[in-house]
Protein backbone atom coordinates (compact mmCIF):
# COMPACT_ATOMS: atom_id res chain seq x y z
CA UNK A 1 0.00 0.00 0.00
CA UNK A 2 1.10 3.67 -0.88
CA UNK A 3 1.72 5.68 2.27
CA UNK A 4 0.60 9.01 3.05
CA UNK A 5 1.14 11.62 0.45
CA UNK A 6 3.57 14.32 1.46
CA UNK A 7 4.92 17.63 0.39
CA UNK A 8 7.02 20.63 1.30
CA UNK A 9 4.89 23.79 2.09
CA UNK A 10 7.56 26.22 2.08
CA UNK A 11 5.37 28.89 3.71
CA UNK A 12 5.26 27.41 6.88
CA UNK A 13 8.50 25.12 6.57
CA UNK A 14 6.96 22.48 7.33
CA UNK A 15 6.12 18.91 5.32
CA UNK A 16 2.46 18.37 4.73
CA UNK A 17 -0.23 15.43 4.61
CA UNK A 18 -2.27 15.85 1.46
CA UNK A 19 -5.59 15.87 1.80
CA UNK A 20 -7.08 13.73 -1.02
CA UNK A 21 -9.88 14.27 -2.53
CA UNK A 22 -11.82 11.11 -2.76
CA UNK A 23 -9.20 9.05 -0.95
CA UNK A 24 -10.62 6.11 0.20
CA UNK A 25 -11.94 5.66 -3.95
CA UNK A 26 -8.77 6.05 -5.76
CA UNK A 27 -7.35 3.96 -3.26
CA UNK A 28 -9.49 0.78 -4.08
CA UNK A 29 -9.16 1.90 -7.67
CA UNK A 30 -5.63 1.87 -7.78
CA UNK A 31 -4.36 -0.77 -4.99
CA UNK A 32 -7.32 -3.07 -5.02
CA UNK A 33 -7.57 -6.20 -7.78
CA UNK A 34 -11.24 -5.62 -8.14
CA UNK A 35 -11.01 -1.24 -7.92
CA UNK A 36 -8.51 -2.25 -10.88
CA UNK A 37 -10.48 -3.99 -12.84
CA UNK A 38 -13.26 -1.25 -12.54
CA UNK A 39 -10.47 1.40 -13.42
CA UNK A 40 -9.45 -0.35 -16.80
CA UNK A 41 -13.44 -0.98 -17.79
CA UNK A 42 -14.86 2.35 -16.86
CA UNK A 43 -13.12 5.20 -14.86
CA UNK A 44 -9.85 5.87 -17.34
CA UNK A 45 -13.19 5.89 -20.02
CA UNK A 46 -13.70 9.72 -21.34
CA UNK A 47 -17.70 8.86 -21.29
CA UNK A 48 -17.54 8.55 -17.33
CA UNK A 49 -15.54 11.75 -17.03
CA UNK A 50 -17.69 13.58 -18.99
CA UNK A 51 -20.75 11.82 -17.47
CA UNK A 52 -19.44 12.85 -14.15
CA UNK A 53 -18.50 16.39 -15.34
CA UNK A 54 -22.44 16.69 -16.08
CA UNK A 55 -23.55 16.26 -12.24
CA UNK A 56 -21.02 18.73 -11.71
CA UNK A 57 -23.01 21.20 -14.25
CA UNK A 58 -26.03 20.71 -12.28
CA UNK A 59 -27.89 23.29 -10.16
CA UNK A 60 -28.17 20.38 -7.71
CA UNK A 61 -24.41 20.37 -7.39
CA UNK A 62 -24.54 23.72 -6.03
CA UNK A 63 -25.07 21.65 -2.45
CA UNK A 64 -21.53 20.43 -2.59
CA UNK A 65 -19.84 24.07 -2.53
CA UNK A 66 -20.01 24.99 0.98
CA UNK A 67 -18.93 21.42 2.46
CA UNK A 68 -16.16 21.70 0.37
CA UNK A 69 -15.00 25.17 1.52
CA UNK A 70 -15.09 23.89 4.94
CA UNK A 71 -13.98 20.81 4.72
CA UNK A 72 -10.88 22.07 2.77
CA UNK A 73 -10.63 24.97 4.31
CA UNK A 74 -10.44 27.58 1.13
CA UNK A 75 -10.03 31.50 1.66
CA UNK A 76 -13.46 32.77 0.32
CA UNK A 77 -11.66 36.25 0.06
CA UNK A 78 -9.90 35.40 -2.40
CA UNK A 79 -12.90 34.82 -4.78
CA UNK A 80 -13.17 37.50 -7.39
CA UNK A 81 -17.22 36.40 -7.20
CA UNK A 82 -19.64 35.73 -4.01
CA UNK A 83 -19.55 32.12 -3.34
CA UNK A 84 -23.53 32.56 -3.82
CA UNK A 85 -23.46 33.35 -7.40
CA UNK A 86 -21.87 29.99 -8.76
CA UNK A 87 -24.70 28.17 -10.46
CA UNK A 88 -23.20 25.04 -9.97
CA UNK A 89 -20.18 22.96 -8.57
CA UNK A 90 -18.26 23.30 -11.66
CA UNK A 91 -18.71 26.94 -11.78
CA UNK A 92 -17.27 27.33 -8.34
CA UNK A 93 -14.26 25.09 -9.16
CA UNK A 94 -13.01 26.80 -12.07
CA UNK A 95 -13.77 30.00 -10.12
CA UNK A 96 -11.71 32.67 -11.16
CA UNK A 97 -9.46 34.93 -8.35
CA UNK A 98 -9.05 38.50 -7.41
CA UNK A 99 -5.93 40.08 -9.37
CA UNK A 100 -4.20 40.99 -5.98
CA UNK A 101 -4.65 37.33 -4.76
CA UNK A 102 -2.22 35.84 -7.14
CA UNK A 103 0.70 38.49 -8.14
CA UNK A 104 3.14 37.74 -10.60
CA UNK A 105 6.58 38.32 -9.97
CA UNK A 106 7.42 41.73 -11.59
CA UNK A 107 11.30 40.86 -13.00
CA UNK A 108 11.84 40.75 -16.37
CA UNK A 109 14.11 37.79 -15.86
CA UNK A 110 11.70 35.48 -13.99
CA UNK A 111 9.67 33.10 -14.58
CA UNK A 112 6.45 32.17 -13.27
CA UNK A 113 4.75 28.97 -12.26
CA UNK A 114 1.76 28.17 -14.19
CA UNK A 115 -0.58 27.58 -11.53
CA UNK A 116 -1.28 26.81 -7.85
CA UNK A 117 -0.35 23.05 -6.86
CA UNK A 118 2.66 20.59 -6.05
CA UNK A 119 5.72 21.32 -8.13
CA UNK A 120 8.27 19.00 -9.08
CA UNK A 121 11.05 20.10 -11.37
CA UNK A 122 13.44 17.55 -13.63
CA UNK A 123 16.46 19.57 -14.43
CA UNK A 124 17.96 17.42 -17.13
CA UNK A 125 15.86 15.20 -18.76
CA UNK A 126 18.46 13.14 -19.79
CA UNK A 127 19.27 12.33 -16.57
CA UNK A 128 16.07 11.32 -15.14
CA UNK A 129 16.78 8.31 -12.58
CA UNK A 130 13.17 8.74 -10.32
CA UNK A 131 9.96 10.26 -10.65
CA UNK A 132 7.07 9.66 -7.89
CA UNK A 133 8.38 5.94 -7.45
CA UNK A 134 11.92 3.95 -8.48
CA UNK A 135 12.20 2.10 -11.20
CA UNK A 136 9.80 3.78 -13.59
CA UNK A 137 11.36 4.93 -17.03
CA UNK A 138 10.37 8.40 -18.23
CA UNK A 139 9.12 7.82 -22.01
CA UNK A 140 10.07 11.68 -23.23
CA UNK A 141 8.89 10.49 -27.05
CA UNK A 142 5.44 9.16 -26.34
CA UNK A 143 4.69 12.43 -23.91
CA UNK A 144 5.53 14.80 -26.96
CA UNK A 145 4.48 12.15 -29.77
CA UNK A 146 7.16 14.51 -31.65
CA UNK A 147 10.24 13.41 -32.80
CA UNK A 148 11.69 16.86 -33.49
CA UNK A 149 10.47 18.08 -30.60
CA UNK A 150 12.41 15.09 -28.31
CA UNK A 151 15.28 16.04 -30.38
CA UNK A 152 15.36 20.08 -28.98
CA UNK A 153 14.28 18.82 -25.31
CA UNK A 154 15.82 15.66 -24.70
CA UNK A 155 18.27 17.30 -22.36
CA UNK A 156 16.10 19.98 -21.44
CA UNK A 157 13.86 20.58 -18.02
CA UNK A 158 10.60 20.50 -16.77
CA UNK A 159 8.72 21.42 -13.74
CA UNK A 160 5.52 19.22 -12.95
CA UNK A 161 3.03 21.39 -12.07
CA UNK A 162 0.03 18.66 -10.23
CA UNK A 163 -3.60 20.32 -9.40
CA UNK A 164 -5.49 18.86 -6.68
CA UNK A 165 -9.44 19.30 -6.66
CA UNK A 166 -8.82 22.02 -3.85
CA UNK A 167 -6.77 24.11 -6.13
CA UNK A 168 -7.44 27.33 -7.99
CA UNK A 169 -8.43 25.61 -11.03
CA UNK A 170 -6.97 28.43 -13.95
CA UNK A 171 -3.46 27.77 -15.32
CA UNK A 172 -1.59 30.34 -17.04
CA UNK A 173 1.76 31.33 -19.16
CA UNK A 174 5.02 31.19 -17.47
CA UNK A 175 6.96 33.85 -19.37
CA UNK A 176 5.77 36.16 -22.29
CA UNK A 177 6.03 34.84 -25.78
CA UNK A 178 4.03 33.94 -29.27
CA UNK A 179 1.67 30.71 -28.81
CA UNK A 180 0.86 28.71 -31.23
CA UNK A 181 0.12 24.29 -31.63
CA UNK A 182 -2.51 23.71 -29.79
CA UNK A 183 -2.66 20.27 -30.52
CA UNK A 184 -4.62 17.52 -29.03
CA UNK A 185 -2.89 14.18 -28.40
CA UNK A 186 -6.18 11.81 -27.55
CA UNK A 187 -5.66 9.45 -24.73
CA UNK A 188 -7.29 8.03 -21.30
CA UNK A 189 -8.38 9.91 -18.58
CA UNK A 190 -6.50 7.98 -15.33
CA UNK A 191 -5.90 9.84 -12.36
CA UNK A 192 -2.94 12.21 -12.02
CA UNK A 193 -2.31 12.15 -8.04
CA UNK A 194 0.44 10.37 -7.00
CA UNK A 195 -1.17 7.21 -5.89
CA UNK A 196 -1.92 6.84 -9.32
CA UNK A 197 1.63 7.91 -10.08
CA UNK A 198 3.17 5.39 -7.90
CA UNK A 199 2.06 2.85 -9.84
CA UNK A 200 2.32 4.29 -13.65
CA UNK A 201 3.75 7.39 -14.05
CA UNK A 202 3.02 6.17 -17.96
CA UNK A 203 0.01 7.90 -17.05
CA UNK A 204 1.39 10.85 -18.48
CA UNK A 205 1.45 10.23 -21.86
CA UNK A 206 -1.47 7.86 -21.84
CA UNK A 207 -3.72 10.43 -20.79
CA UNK A 208 -5.62 13.07 -23.45
CA UNK A 209 -3.66 16.12 -23.62
CA UNK A 210 -3.10 19.25 -25.29
CA UNK A 211 0.39 20.82 -26.36
CA UNK A 212 1.21 24.47 -26.84
CA UNK A 213 4.49 26.28 -28.00
CA UNK A 214 5.49 29.41 -26.36
CA UNK A 215 8.43 30.89 -28.54
CA UNK A 216 10.46 33.42 -25.93
CA UNK A 217 12.79 35.94 -27.29
CA UNK A 218 15.33 34.97 -24.26
CA UNK A 219 14.60 31.04 -24.36
CA UNK A 220 13.38 30.05 -27.48
CA UNK A 221 10.76 27.39 -27.29
CA UNK A 222 8.62 26.51 -24.54
CA UNK A 223 6.44 23.65 -24.56
CA UNK A 224 3.45 23.76 -22.08
CA UNK A 225 1.86 20.31 -21.85
CA UNK A 226 -2.45 20.14 -20.23
CA UNK A 227 -2.65 17.05 -18.80
CA UNK A 228 -6.71 16.08 -18.60
CA UNK A 229 -6.67 13.41 -15.68
CA UNK A 230 -10.48 11.58 -14.12
CA UNK A 231 -13.60 13.67 -14.36
CA UNK A 232 -11.55 16.60 -16.28
CA UNK A 233 -11.61 15.13 -19.66
CA UNK A 234 -12.39 19.00 -20.63
CA UNK A 235 -9.08 21.23 -20.87
CA UNK A 236 -10.79 24.67 -21.84
CA UNK A 237 -8.54 27.01 -23.55
CA UNK A 238 -9.17 30.60 -23.23
CA UNK A 239 -6.18 32.27 -24.81
CA UNK A 240 -5.91 33.13 -29.17
CA UNK A 241 -3.43 30.55 -30.86
CA UNK A 242 -1.01 32.47 -33.12
CA UNK A 243 -1.10 35.82 -30.10
CA UNK A 244 1.55 36.91 -27.91
CA UNK A 245 0.95 36.66 -24.29
CA UNK A 246 2.41 38.28 -21.17
CA UNK A 247 3.36 36.55 -18.65
CA UNK A 248 0.89 35.35 -16.06
CA UNK A 249 -1.88 35.93 -18.51
CA UNK A 250 -4.58 32.90 -18.80
CA UNK A 251 -4.04 30.12 -20.81
CA UNK A 252 -7.12 28.38 -19.75
CA UNK A 253 -8.98 26.16 -17.26
CA UNK A 254 -9.66 22.91 -16.05
CA UNK A 255 -13.25 21.20 -14.74
CA UNK A 256 -14.10 19.15 -12.00
CA UNK A 257 -11.17 17.28 -11.27
CA UNK A 258 -7.13 16.68 -10.47
CA UNK A 259 -4.99 17.63 -13.83
CA UNK A 260 -1.55 18.48 -14.18
CA UNK A 261 0.43 20.90 -16.23
CA UNK A 262 3.84 20.37 -17.68
CA UNK A 263 5.94 23.05 -18.84
CA UNK A 264 9.26 22.25 -20.80
CA UNK A 265 11.73 24.56 -21.31
CA UNK A 266 15.37 23.88 -23.43
CA UNK A 267 18.90 22.86 -22.12
CA UNK A 268 20.24 25.58 -19.85
CA UNK A 269 18.20 28.24 -20.26
CA UNK A 270 16.16 28.36 -16.62
CA UNK A 271 18.09 28.73 -13.21
CA UNK A 272 15.55 26.98 -10.99
CA UNK A 273 14.81 28.32 -7.39
CA UNK A 274 17.13 26.40 -4.93
CA UNK A 275 14.20 25.40 -2.85
CA UNK A 276 12.34 23.62 -5.37
CA UNK A 277 15.52 21.65 -6.54
CA UNK A 278 16.23 21.00 -3.25
CA UNK A 279 12.86 19.42 -2.65
CA UNK A 280 12.60 17.69 -5.86
CA UNK A 281 16.53 15.43 -5.63
CA UNK A 282 14.76 14.71 -2.54
CA UNK A 283 12.01 12.67 -4.00
CA UNK A 284 9.56 15.73 -2.72
CA UNK A 285 6.74 17.74 -4.16
CA UNK A 286 6.63 22.03 -3.39
CA UNK A 287 3.45 23.96 -3.02
CA UNK A 288 3.72 27.36 -4.49
CA UNK A 289 1.10 29.59 -5.89
CA UNK A 290 0.58 30.96 -9.57
CA UNK A 291 2.84 33.66 -10.68
CA UNK A 292 5.40 32.95 -7.81
CA UNK A 293 9.02 32.80 -9.44
CA UNK A 294 9.67 29.34 -10.38
CA UNK A 295 13.44 30.40 -11.38
CA UNK A 296 15.31 33.03 -13.88
CA UNK A 297 16.31 33.16 -17.06
CA UNK A 298 19.88 32.17 -17.40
Amino acid sequence: MIPEIRFWNPYLSVYESEKIYGEKWLRFSYENILGRIGLWGMVKRPWFSKWYGKKMDTPESRSKICPFITKYELNTDEFLENTDSYKSFNEFFFRKLKPQARPVHPSQTSVVFPADGRHLVLPDLSKVSQVYAKGQEFDLTRLLGSENLVNTFREGSMVISRLCPVDYHRFHFSLPGKVSNNRLINGNLFSVNPIALRKRISIFWENKRYLSIVENEQVGKVVQLLIGATCVGSVHITADENSFVEKGDEFGYFSFGGSCVMTIFPKNRINFREELLEQSAKGYETYFRFGEAMGHIA
